[in-house]
């Protein structure tokens, strides 16, 4: 969940938030180094005093890469403290007292559940100490206090709660990896906190780089005045919590007390919500992670609920602004994207501009961002078969990153990673909707990264949602793309040949398709048959074979006073590069809060209008014919639901022709519903 915007300073360590980037198509973190910083002035007697009392916040590189690369990574590239430390260095903590140590709460955070290890701490002469209990901690004040299991024997520092404005202080920490230094500055002023106002931060001029988080504030003397937590990226002026109210909060407990919003890609509302709760303490930082994790995971599906509550009314496929989507026919359209409601309270089809990758024999991965995941459509190679795909899901993310390369910064090189390996996770899930999932995850534990995907089989491979995160908020946004797929909008598309191996995988189709009958034989006939309606044609009509393009048009609309998302649009086309094709649409009498577009429409199906007369004509160098299919409408007879039929073509062609191909077509055009 996103915290409250915070324009004038941001974390010095990465706090989890709900941004993602998407260069080329991932975007992950990187180690940055720089060139070493010099100590400031400060009075010799108390430096090493200084010095042995803070530590390098460090957590453990993961044993295991399992990634595969194109070529060895140029390790050799990276500084040689960088590529030979067993850790990474997050953070600085310093000592407080008698086996007291203190850190800021988002560096702690970065081990909450992580897929490196738990953070310690380690001193100037590389020695590292375990961390041995959690004993107070704030989210909202941003601190942690912890203990460690042999702890070394140090002199803490001394505390000073009433500092001087305007007066030397020196921010101490870890300077992105490069040990710890001591910067000077001046203490200039204060400000209160940004959700209530209950306490003032201090702000200071010393420079303050990523890794100094959780390092002391020192006054002249060497005494520290707070904890170094974030900095302002538009200023010189660096921001500590008050060392006082570290000291005077409550021991032996954890406190959580912020705001936080919670908002879901489809609609621009959000639910912003308290996240309070407290805990005891001590607990092993073990205990800690799973006691904050829990507490996290039921605020986030608390938050999640009330925001579906709060807009049950006008969520899809609910209130008036849901009418001109339910009453729209398909696009036809394979690539997966999201329905979202527009500023004017309308539901609509998120635009996606898809780009296109090859892959060998006939294969190829379309992929745009929509929102904050990346939506895919993966045509499956010739020599893959659809039970190979759907059956191995290191096979789909090897494809994927084929056609989508995605690389590992080292030193100066971008490394292409040309496999995830096995997912760590697999499970199915069934949307709103009946489409059934397969949930996937992959981690990459190189960056603490995880990737979700929601594998969706369509005939001619996979639609897809993926998102990057971390074990933090992996709970977070497996509830988002849960709720998310019961708005992913897609029709169903391939080759009759891709469609018969499809049909195959009964387990994995959506259940609207357990009630239509696709029946065909090459160059004898095809025979498409639903409740709703049924066709059937020759070759006389159009060529049958492998070959031939199939299209199932999938929208939403209502049925009995309950919205489904079934079949509107049925389109077959002789191949998938020729033009020829046979289609049979879905039209629905139009609600009484529809505009005249929806009428008019609505009103030229009805009498038979151009171009629903059976009359030939032209457009973007295509002939046309269509008619409009079963029983004529008369004072009596009124239909809800009309179905057109059209026969298209390549180029001029005559009229008797034409009209004969409409005719095999409506000859075998079964109308069921009215």
């Amino acid at each position: 969940m996103d915290k409250p915007a915070t324009n004038a300073r941001q974390a010095l360590t990465s706090k989890p938030r709900r941004t993602r980037r998407y260069a080329a198509w991932l975007g992950f973190l990187a180690l940055a180094a720089l060139s070493p910083l010099h100590a400031a002035t400060m009075d010799p007697a108390v430096l090493p005093h200084v010095q042995a009392a803070t530590f390098e916040v460090v957590i453990p590189k993961p044993d295991k890469d399992p990634l595969t690369y194109e070529k060895p990574l140029p390790l050799d590239q990276l500084p040689y403290q960088e590529r030979t430390d067993k850790y990474y260095s997050v953070g600085t903590a310093f000592a407080i007292g008698e086996n007291r140590y203190v850190t800021a709460g988002h560096v702690i955070a970065i081990g909450i559940d992580s897929l490196m290890g738990e953070p310690a701490l380690r001193d100037a002469s590389g020695h590292v100490y375990a961390i041995d209990k959690i004993t107070r901690y704030s989210l909202h004040e941003d601190f942690v206090e912890f203990t460690l299991k042999d702890p070394p024997k140090v002199a803490p520092l001394v505390a000073n709660t009433q500092p001087e404005m305007n007066q030397v202080v020196y921010a101490v920490g870890n300077a992105l990896g490069t040990g710890i230094v001591i910067r000077d500055g001046l203490y200039t002023s204060q400000t209160p906190e940004e959700q209530d106002g209950r306490w003032k931060w201090l702000r200071f001029s010393a420079a303050a780089s990523p890794g100094n988080s959780g390092g002391p504030l020192l006054d002249k003397d060497g005494k520290v005045v707070g904890v170094v937590v974030m900095k302002s990226p538009d200023e010189n002026l660096n921001y500590a919590l008050p060392i006082d109210l570290v000291l005077k909060a409550p021991a032996n407990l954890g406190d959580i007390d912020t705001r936080e919003s919670y908002q879901l890609d489809v609609i621009e509302e959000k639910h912003t919500g308290s996240f309070k709760a407290q805990f005891p303490l001590p607990k092993s930082f073990a205990d800690f992670s799973a006691t904050y994790q829990k507490l996290h995971n039921a605020d986030v599906d608390q938050k999640l609920h009330d925001l579906l509550t709060e807009n049950a009314a006008t969520l899809f496929p609910n209130g008036a602004g849901s009418s001109r989507l339910l009453h729209s026919n398909s696009n036809l359209n394979p690539f997966p994207t999201l329905l979202h409601r527009n500023s004017n309270g309308n539901w609509t089809i998120a635009t996606a501009s898809d780009s296109k990758a090859v892959l060998p024999r006939n294969g190829y991965l379309s992929r745009a961002v929509v929102g904050q995941q990346m939506m895919f459509h993966l045509r499956k190679p010739d020599d893959v078969t659809s039970k190979q795909l759907y059956g191995d899901s290191k096979l789909f993310m090897d494809l994927t990153l084929k056609a989508a390369p995605l690389q590992r910064r080292v030193g100066a090189e971008q490394v292409k990673i040309t496999s995830l390996g096995k997912p760590s996770l697999e499970r199915d899930y069934t949307d709103a909707y009946q489409r059934r999932w397969q949930i996937r995850e992959w981690p990459m534990p190189y960056n603490n990264g995880l990737l979700i995907a929601f594998l969706l089989p369509v005939p001619d491979g996979y639609a897809a949602v993926v998102r990057i995160t971390n074990n933090r908020t992996e709970h977070e946004d497996m509830a988002d793309m849960k709720q998310l797929a019961n708005f992913v909008y897609l029709s169903y598309s391939g080759t009759l040949a891709q469609w018969k191996e499809f049909l195959t995988n009964t387990d994995l189709l959506p259940s609207v398709l357990s009630d239509i009958a696709i029946r065909f034989d090459y160059g004898d006939d095809f025979k498409y048959q639903s409740k709703r309606v049924g066709f059937a044609y020759t070759p006389s009509l159009q060529k049958i074979d492998a070959d031939s393009q199939l299209v199932l048009g999938m929208s939403y609309f209502q049925d009995r006073g309950k919205t489904i998302w079934d079949v509107s649009k049925v389109e077959v086309k002789s191949n998938v590069e020729n033009a020829e094709r046979v289609t049979v649409g879905r039209h629905v009498a139009p609600s009484d809060d529809l505009d005249d577009s929806f009428r008019n429409h609505w009103g030229k199906i009805v009498n038979r209008s151009h171009p629903d007369d059976g009359v030939p004509y032209s457009d973007n160098d295509m002939t046309y014919i269509g008619a409009v299919g079963g029983t004529q409408v008369s004072t009596d007879n009124k239909p809800e639901v009309l179905y057109t039929a059209f026969y298209g073509v390549d180029g001029p062609r005559p009229d008797d022709a034409m009209k004969g191909k409409l005719n095999l077509l409506l000859e075998k055009l079964q109308v069921n519903e009215h």
